[in-house]
C-alpha cells in the first residue's frame, strides 16, 4: 500500500512537472536561432496523453488489487469454515471410538492422540491396515457414510451388486446432481470399489454387435453413461484418499485388469468418425475416463490420446478429463486442430479453460465462426435451394446462433460480444420455424354451433307411453320452455333445430284436477284427446 501511495503522489505531481518543462521550452524557445518543427502544443498532448495513460492503468492495478484481496478474504473464510467442519468430524469420530470401545469393555483412548494422528495424516482412521490389504478394499472406522437421499446405495456397494447399482441410477436419473454427491459416499460400503466399478463396465461394448451405434439404442446410451459417472464417482472417492489408501484400492490386479478391459476397448475406436461424432463422443470419453480413473495414461501413446480429444471437446468434463490426463501443455495444438475443424466455439471454452484467451482471442473466434455460419446459410438461400436444404440450413443457423450466445453468457464476453443481435436473429428463426410447422400440419374441421341457448330434442318419431306429447321435451334448469315457442309463426333456430310436430294435443287445466293428473311444470295437463285448436 506505501508503494501505491507513492505512485499516486508522483502521478499527482506530473502537472506541475509540465509547467516547468513548460517554461524551460519557452526559455529555449525564444533563445533558439533555427525553427524547430516541434510545437509545444504537440508535446503538451503528447505528455498529457502518457499521463491519461498512465493513471487509467494505475487504476486498473488498483481495482486488481482490491479484487484480490476480496479474494483472499473469501479463500481464508471459508478455509476456516472447513478448518471447522473438520474439527467437527474429528471430534464424532473419537466420540464414536471412544463409544465402541467402551462398548467392548477396552481403555479409552484420549482426544489428543487421535487428533494428532489425523494431523499427521487426515485419513488416518480410515487407512489403517491398508498395507496389508492387497484386494483394495476400504478399510473403515466402524462408521457408516452418511447417504442421505439414497440409503439403498450403501446396500449395493456394500452386496457389490453392479448390476444393481446401474439399475438403481438408471431408474433415478433424473436425480443425478444428488446421485454424484452421494455415490462417492456409498462406495466405502463397499470390499472394493475399483473392482466394483471395473464389473459395471461390462457390456459396455455388447459381445453380439460391439459396433453398435449407441446413438440410435436408448439402453445402450443410458448404460454408457452410467458407466462414465461411475468412473467420475470413483475419481472424486481416489482424490479424497492419502497415499497408502489410494495404493490400495488401485492395486497392481486392478490396474492389470483395467489395462485389459482398455486394450480391447482401443481397436474399436479407430472405427468412429471425428466429424460424425461432434465432439460429444460417449465412447471416446468413457476410455479416457478409464485411463485417467484408474492410472493407466502411461501405458498408452500420447498422440492416440490427443487424437481422441476432439471427439469430447464438447462435453463438459472435457477440460478436466484433459489435466487428469497431463495433457494441458499440449492444449494449444488441441485448440487448432478444433479451430481448423470447424469448433470454433469448443476451442474457445478450452481457451478459457486452460487461459490461453491471448493466443486465441474469443471474441474474434466466435465472430468467424457467425461469419463461416452465414455464408454457409446464404448458399442454401431460396433461389439456390429447395425448401428441405433451406430448412436444414436455418436449422443450422438456430444451433449455432444460440451456441454462440450461450458462450458469450458463460464467459461474461457481452461488453466485446453483444447478445441482442443474435437473440434477435434466434427469435426471427424460431417463429418462422413455428409458422412453418402450423402451415403443415392438417387442418381440423370445426364444426359451427349456433349462437344462444339451444333446447335438447329428443327423438320425436316413435309415439309411445314414454312421450305423450309427440314433442320435443326441454327440461330446463331454471324456467320451463312453453309450447307456445312451437308455434308456426315463430321464425328463430328454436323452429330449424326441431323436427316437425306431429298434430297438437289438447292442453286444458281444471282446479279439481290439480290434486291429481299428469302436469307439466307450467301447470298444464295432457291427455290423449281429439285435437282441437290452440286457445289463449
Amino acid at each position: 500500500m506505501e508503494d501505491t501511495r507513492s505512485v499516486a503522489s508522483l502521478m499527482d505531481s506530473t502537472s506541475s512537472k509540465i509547467q516547468q518543462l513548460q517554461k524551460a521550452f519557452a526559455e529555449l524557445e525564444s533563445q533558439r536561432a533555427v525553427t524547430l518543427n516541434l510545437k509545444w502544443k504537440e508535446l503538451e498532448e503528447h505528455f498529457h496523453g502518457l499521463e491519461r495513460s498512465l493513471k487509467r492503468r494505475f487504476h486498473e492495478l488498483e481495482d486488481q488489487e482490491k479484487e484480490y484481496e476480496t479474494k483472499t478474504r473469501q479463500a481464508q473464510e471459508l478455509l476456516e469454515k472447513r478448518r471447522q467442519q473438520l474439527q467437527k468430524k474429528r471430534d464424532a469420530a473419537v466420540f464414536a471410538i471412544n463409544s465402541a470401545l467402551v462398548k467392548y469393555k477396552d481403555a479409552p483412548i484420549s482426544i489428543t492422540s487421535v487428533c494428532e494422528r489425523l494431523e499427521d495424516s487426515p485419513n488416518a482412521l480410515v487407512a489403517d491396515g491398508t498395507d496389508e490389504n492387497p484386494d483394495g478394499t476400504v478399510q473403515d472406522a466402524g462408521i457408516s457414510p452418511e447417504v442421505k437421499a439414497y440409503p439403498q446405495l450403501l446396500k449395493l456397494c456394500g452386496d457389490m451388486d453392479s448390476a444393481g447399482l446401474h439399475k438403481f441410477v438408471s431408474d433415478n436419473r433424473k436425480n443425478l446432481a444428488s446421485l454424484k454427491e452421494e455415490i462417492p459416499v456409498a462406495f466405502r460400503s463397499a470390499a472394493n470399489p475399483a473392482s466394483l466399478v471395473l464389473d459395471s463396465l461390462e457390456g459396455f461394448y455388447p459381445m453380439e454387435a460391439p459396433n453398435a451405434d449407441g446413438k440410435k439404442d436408448a439402453n445402450l446410451l443410458g448404460m454408457r453413461r452410467t458407466c462414465i459417472m461411475l468412473m467420475e464417482c470413483l475419481s472424486i472417492l481416489l482424490s479424497g484418499l492419502d497415499s497408502n489408501s489410494l495404493a490400495a484400492v488401485l492395486s497392481d490386479n486392478v490396474k492389470q485388469r483395467a489395462k485389459t478391459i482398455a486394450e480391447g476397448w482401443n481397436p474399436l475406436l479407430e472405427t468412429l468418425d471425428m466429424d460424425a461424432c461432434n465432439g460429444n463422443s460417449l465412447e471416446a470419453h468413457a476410455f479416457l475416463q478409464l485411463l485417467a480413473t484408474f492410472a493407466i495414461v502411461s501405458d498408452f501413446k500420447e498422440d492416440e490420446l490427443l487424437k481422441l480429444i476432439p471427439m469430447v471437446s464438447r462435453r463438459r468434463q472435457a477440460a478436466e478429463l484433459c489435466r487428469s490426463l497431463g495433457l494441458s501443455e499440449k492444449m494449444p495444438g488441441v485448440i487448432e486442430v478444433l479451430l481448423n475443424s470447424g469448433k470454433q466455439i469448443d476451442a474457445v471454452n478450452l481457451a478459457f479453460a486452460f487461459e490461453l484467451t491471448e493466443q486465441f482471442p474469443p471474441v474474434e473466434l466466435l465472430k468467424s465462426y457467425m461469419t463461416e455460419a452465414r455464408r454457409s446459410t446464404s448458399q442454401g438461400g431460396p433461389g439456390n435451394a429447395s425448401a428441405a436444404v433451406q430448412d436444414e440450413f436455418n436449422e443450422k443457423e438456430l444451433t449455432g446462433l444460440k451456441a454462440v450466445a450461450k458462450c458469450v453468457e458463460e464467459h461474461s464476453l457481452e461488453e466485446q460480444y453483444p447478445i441482442e443481435p443474435l437473440q434477435k436473429r434466434i427469435l426471427q428463426l424460431e417463429k418462422a420455424k413455428a409458422e412453418k410447422k402450423r402451415a403443415t400440419e392438417p387442418t381440423k374441421p370445426q364444426t359451427k354451433r349456433p349462437r344462444g341457448a339451444q333446447p335438447r330434442v329428443t327423438d320425436n318419431h316413435n309415439n309411445n307411453n314414454n312421450n305423450k306429447t309427440g314433442y320435443g321435451r326441454v327440461i330446463p334448469e331454471r324456467y320451463p320452455q312453453y309450447v307456445y315457442d312451437n308455434r308456426p309463426f315463430l321464425n328463430g333456430p328454436i323452429m330449424t333445430a326441431q323436427a316437425p310436430p306431429p298434430p297438437p294435443q289438447t292442453y286444458t287445466f281444471s282446479p279439481a284436477a290439480a290434486a291429481h293428473g299428469n302436469f307439466y311444470g307450467n301447470c298444464y295437463q295432457y291427455h290423449q284427446a281429439p285435437p282441437p285448436p290452440y286457445f289463449h
